[in-house]
């Protein structure tokens, strides 16, 4: 099997993609990671990276220029596909256009609920029965390209931020690979 080569774009601790080099070290995932993108030095997620023996780029610097450093070196290794996995940062229109269905995200809320951030404690607020996360193609608008996968966790009256958090992220885990499968199933 040929594998499609991507890339992961992180900010933080990076369990999502933990989770997506786990899935891609299985003979018949559809991807390989080949690269990792942060724009925080301090990513625990780079660890997962260097772990692996996956090169990664760490560049904090303004939008303009991460994404043309970034775009060459996307170019240079041949990325078929980019999976945001917790990465805080909005791509611009024309980066997003040069990718175009070739970027996906996973979002901690059943979309088209609650885009943007702090989605746990709007969650809360509104006394909602469920949530969950949705991995969506990436578009130029925030949180609303074409949905890919849900994945649905009820919310118990003991619950807060935390124990959502840790709930819906179990769920990503499982999520985030199911669709990259999906995707290449064809």
């Amino acid at each position: 099997m040929v594998k499609k080569k991507a890339c992961v774009f992180i900010s933080g601790s990076g369990t999502n993609l933990q989770s997506i080099i786990k899935s891609s070290r299985d003979y018949n995932f559809p991807i390989k990671v080949c690269l990792v993108v942060s724009n925080n030095k301090k990513a625990k997620g780079i660890l997962f990276a260097k772990k692996f023996s996956i090169p990664y780029i760490y560049l904090n610097t303004n939008r303009q220029k991460f994404e043309k450093i970034i775009f060459q070196k996307l170019i240079e290794k041949k990325i078929d596909i980019i999976c945001l996995a917790g990465f805080m940062k909005i791509l611009s229109k024309k980066f997003v256009r040069n990718f175009k269905g070739n970027i996906i995200n996973i979002h901690p809320s059943l979309l088209p609920k609650y885009k943007g951030l702090n989605t746990f404690q709007r969650v809360l607020k509104f006394n909602e029965k469920f949530t969950g996360c949705t991995v969506h193609y990436v578009n130029e608008k925030l949180d609303s390209g074409k949905i890919i996968i849900k994945r649905k966790i009820p919310i118990n009256n003991k619950d807060n931020t935390y124990t959502l958090k840790k709930k819906v992220q179990f769920e990503e885990y499982k999520a985030y690979s199911s669709a990259i499968r999906k995707i290449f199933q064809n």
